[in-house]
C-alpha cells in the first residue's frame, strides 16, 4: 500500500539485555506499546531479518525494520452535534457527555453519536482510531470524557489508562443505606447466561477494583463518590449491584423497580419517573499527554440527578 511507511533503527548498546518491546517503545515512542506488540506478532517488525516475540531480549547493535501499517480511518459521517467542551487545546479535549448520547456508532445507532459529533468538530479526528475516543461512558451515564486530537496524545492517554495513572471519580446515587465507604474488588467478565450483561465471577475475566465513600446519606438511599482503579465495562453498576446497593434507575443490574416502604408520595413518584441509571462522571485528573502538567477537570451533576437528589434529601414527615 502506498501509505505504508518503513523505519529503520540500530539498537543502542545501552539497551543490552532489554526486551524487544521495551526497546521499540523507546525508539518508536510515537506509537503505543500495544500497537508495537501487534506489529511484532504480525511480522511487520524484523530484527536482523527475523520475527521475534515481544519478550525476547537483545544485545545491542541489532538492525530493526518497522513497517507501519496505516491506522484505520473512520468512515462515519460528521454531524453537527452540540458538544459541551470543558477543556480543549491542540492535543486533547475533555467534554461533558449528556444522558442519551451513544459514544460509538453501532447496530441501531449508526448516526447521532459522539463520534459523529467529534468528526464535525475537528475533521482531523478522522485520522485517529475511534476518532480519538480513548474510553467510553454508557449511553445513559453522564459526565467527563477524554478525547485525543493527535496520535501522540492518543497513545499516551491509552497507556496512562492501562497503567492506572488517570484518576476518574463518579457520583452514584444508590438504593439502600450504607454505614461507611469501602472497596469492592474481584474478577469481572461476561455473565455466564446473559451475554449482554457483565458479572462478578469467581475466576476468569479481568480484575476490577472500585473504591467508594459516602458523600450524602438519605432515607433508604445514599449518594456515593466512586473512584475507579480499573475501567471494566459497567464496572460501577455491576459492583454496586453485587453488594445489593444498585444504582437508582438501573434496570439492567438493579432489576425491576422496588420502592422502599415508608417514603413520601413525592419521593415514590420521583423514583418512578427517573429514566436511567443515576451515574455521573464528575472529575478527571491526569498528566497532560504531551506537556506532562497535571490537569484536573470537574463537572457538576446534570439537572435530572440534582432534582432527584433534592427530593430524596427531604426529611420524611412524621406520621400522625
Amino acid at each position: 500500500m502506498s501509505d505504508v511507511e518503513i523505519f529503520e533503527y540500530t539498537v543502542p548498546e545501552a539497551c543490552f539485555n532489554q526486551r524487544v518491546d521495551k526497546i521499540l517503545g523507546e525508539l518508536c515512542n510515537e506509537y503505543s506499546r500495544s500497537q508495537l506488540q501487534k506489529w511484532l506478532k504480525a511480522g511487520d517488525i524484523l530484527v536482523d531479518g527475523k520475527v521475534l516475540a515481544p519478550k525476547e531480549k537483545l544485545k545491542g547493535g541489532e538492525h530493526i525494520i518497522v513497517r507501519t501499517t496505516p491506522i484505520q480511518r473512520s468512515d462515519f459521517e460528521p454531524e453537527n452535534i452540540t458538544l459541551d467542551i470543558r477543556y480543549e487545546d491542540e492535543y486533547l479535549l475533555i467534554l461533558n457527555k449528556p444522558a442519551g448520547l451513544v459514544v460509538h456508532p453501532a447496530a441501531g445507532n449508526w448516526s447521532g453519536t459522539l463520534m459523529n459529533g467529534l468528526l464535525a468538530h475537528n475533521d482531523t479526528q478522522n485520522e485517529l482510531p475511534r476518532a480519538g475516543i480513548v474510553h467510553r461512558l454508557d449511553k445513559d451515564t453522564t459526565g467527563l470524557m477524554m478525547v485525543a486530537k493527535d496520535l501522540r496524545a492518543h497513545n499516551a492517554l491509552v497507556e496512562a489508562l492501562q497503567a492506572r495513572e488517570i484518576s476518574r471519580e463518579y457520583q452514584a446515587l444508590v438504593c439502600g443505606e450504607l454505614i461507611a465507604g469501602s472497596t469492592i474488588e474481584g474478577f469481572m467478565g461476561r455473565h455466564p447466561r446473559e451475554r449482554k450483561k457483565m458479572a462478578v465471577l469467581n475466576d476468569g475475566g479481568k480484575w476490577a477494583v472500585t473504591h467508594y465513600r459516602i458523600e450524602q446519606r438519605m432515607v433508604k438511599h445514599a449518594l456515593l463518590r466512586v473512584h475507579l482503579e480499573t475501567g471494566r465495562t459497567h464496572q460501577i453498576r455491576v459492583h454496586m449491584a453485587s453488594i445489593h446497593r444498585p444504582l437508582v434507575g438501573d434496570k439492567t443490574y438493579g432489576g425491576r423497580l422496588r420502592i422502599p416502604s415508608g417514603l413520601s408520595q413525592e419521593k415514590c413518584d420521583a423514583l418512578r419517573k427517573f429514566p436511567r441509571q443515576a451515574l455521573h462522571a464528575a472529575k478527571l485528573t491526569l498528566n497532560h499527554p504531551i506537556t506532562g502538567e497535571e490537569l484536573s477537570v470537574e463537572c457538576e451533576m446534570p439537572d435530572d440527578m440534582k432534582e432527584l437528589l433534592a427530593i430524596l434529601s427531604k426529611p420524611e414527615e412524621q406520621e400522625a
